[in-house]
């Protein structure tokens, strides 16, 4: 049987991290062939590119802030505590129109790094 290793991780000490759009960051705390869980943030006044995954659920989860969706051209707004599930194939997007930072979790399933197209 392989070796495996039992890691603790945090946003301080991720698995790795990147930066995307306009100020968002993103922390990968749990990434593998099947799914990945990453902790972003997205300054004031910011947000993501509208986008789809043909393959991937994800869910997102609010942390701190209000985060504002577009989901197949419908708006929500998730307060702190809050969660949406978002299906393969659906044209989506975050925004963060508040006047804090917005903090969420992101559940993929499968990976998206190979099923992302910008529409």
């Amino acid at each position: 049987m392989p070796t495996r290793e039992n890691k603790v991780v945090s946003d301080a000490a991720p698995v790795s991290s990147y930066y995307w759009g306009t100020g968002g960051e993103a922390f990968v705390l749990s990434s593998n062939p099947r799914f990945s869980i990453k902790k972003e943030q997205i300054p004031p006044g910011t947000g993501e590119q509208l986008h789809l995954h043909n393959k991937a659920t994800q869910f997102f989860y609010i942390i701190t802030g209000v985060g504002s969706f577009e989901i197949d051209q419908r708006s929500f707004l998730l307060n702190a505590g809050q969660g949406i599930e978002i299906f393969p194939g659906q044209p989506h997007r975050i925004f963060n129109q508040g006047t804090e930072q917005l903090e969420f979790l992101v559940f993929s399933h499968p990976l998206t790094e190979q099923d992302r197209l910008n529409l």
